[in-house]
């Protein structure tokens, strides 16, 4: 499983840190640093983000505002100097807490925690289900081969049928299990115990050739292996 990862830290030589214990971790996936809580809302809103390594400590914007306005909230790691929101971070439901400075040892601690829980969520879910025309409908994941980008709307490859549907990919993404389905393209979420074969950078799926692009390589093969 790799965990798609963002951090949001003002201070250039405690995000150098971070950065670098990030890029020790092999399933960790950095996909963009923050030195505001706006910037990183709006990335958010548009990418599948599973953790988020936070600063309580920013000028105009603070960390603990950041996880009260949103809805939907990522896996949280708090990064401060400060141990007087711990309390208000944990009822924020943030999975730990690092005092500055902190080593890398305790920095695994609370990545493994994050995975751990991660990786439960994801092996108890086995279906979802799909806003289509005026319903909802249950699609079992096991039949799901890849999703499909068509202009505005998302169409499903199912076994059996296909399905469309108006949600956007990081919706999407949000309900499928990152160990099961990982983005390749800007148009494609595909099933990785559905892939038959990759040449040159193409996924074949059911005959079909779905291209990985620049954007997603990285994660994607360091995903499969």
């Amino acid at each position: 499983m790799v965990i798609n990862c963002i951090i949001i830290e003002d201070e250039p030589l405690a995000m150098e840190r971070i950065r670098d214990f990030v890029l020790k971790v092999p399933f960790l996936n950095l996909l963009q640093c923050f030195d505001n809580g706006v910037e990183a809302i709006a990335f958010m809103q548009a990418q599948k983000v599973d953790l988020l390594f936070l600063d309580i400590q920013m000028d105009g914007f603070t960390g603990i505002q950041l996880l009260e306005c949103l809805i939907k909230k990522p896996e949280v790691i708090i990064t401060t100097a400060f141990d007087q929101y711990a309390l208000r971070g944990f009822d924020l439901n943030v999975c730990d807490y690092l005092l500055k400075p902190f080593t890398f040892e305790r920095f695994m601690q609370g990545v493994n925690k994050v995975y751990d829980k991660l990786l439960g969520r994801d092996e108890d879910k086995t279906f979802i289900f799909i806003k289509t025309e005026y319903r909802l409908e249950k699609v079992k994941l096991d039949n799901l081969l890849f999703i499909e980008g068509m202009r505005d709307y998302r169409r499903l490859h199912l076994n059996e049928k296909n399905i469309m549907t108006l949600q956007t990919f990081s919706e999407l993404e949000r309900e499928l299990p990152a160990r099961q389905f990982c983005r390749v393209h800007k148009s494609f979420i595909v099933a990785l115990d559905k892939i038959e074969s990759i040449e040159r950078d193409r996924i074949r799926i059911n005959n079909e050739l779905i291209p990985v692009s620049d954007t997603y390589k990285e994660s994607f093969y360091k995903q499969i292996r």
